[in-house]
């Protein structure tokens, strides 16, 4: 059972995931390898003077697995509500978790086959966003979304910052408390 699954590895999913995984909770990231960011060039993310969007990715993925979260490649076919979460299916496999994060950019397919609501976006292109509350979650209970599909603005910084901002929510709820990650240099 993992506490957190993330759905998408781009700038959202894996921030998501770092934050998570930092906060040693169980954290499962299913990626489908189509992320947009993999097309682009990025000099505009705060601390990184250039970067290709595919080393981003790779770098942000490498950052969630650095504390123990677990990503693998498929595509997210199926959720079914349980009586203690989620079961997320993919082609072969199936995972039982807690709470569920769309990361998923402008993909909402899957979240319309599941019921989540959805409205019309409000970023140039993007056609179709989650209905979600002021904290990332949907109308189903457990599962939130974060940035492209929570109708935040595309670029890799603003949904970096808010797949921590959800997933920071989503810790909180797990421990009870509000969650802070502050560290202090050695």
């Amino acid at each position: 059972m993992f506490d957190i699954t993330i759905i998408g590895a781009g700038p959202t999913g894996a921030s998501a995931a770092l934050f998570a995984a930092k906060a040693g909770k169980k954290v499962l990231v299913i990626d489908n390898d189509k992320s947009v960011t993999k097309r682009a060039w990025v000099e505009n993310h705060y601390g990184v003077m250039e970067i290709t969007g595919p080393e981003l990715v790779e770098v942000g993925k490498k950052q969630a697995a650095k504390f123990g979260a677990e990503l693998i490649e498929a595509t997210v076919e199926n959720i079914e509500k349980t009586e203690s979460g989620f079961t997320i299916l993919t082609g072969d496999q199936s995972f039982e978790s807690k709470h569920v994060i769309f990361a998923t950019g402008m993909l909402t397919d899957l979240a319309e086959k599941i019921g989540l609501h959805t409205k019309p976006g409000t970023e140039p292109r993007i056609k179709t966003i989650l209905d979600l509350d002021t904290d990332g979650k949907t109308n189903i209970e457990g599962i939130w979304g974060a940035g492209t599909v929570a109708g935040v603005s595309m670029h890799t910084i603003i949904t970096a910052g808010d797949g921590a901002r959800v997933a920071i929510n989503v810790i909180s709820e797990l421990n009870g408390e509000r969650y802070v990650d502050h560290d202090i240099m050695k």
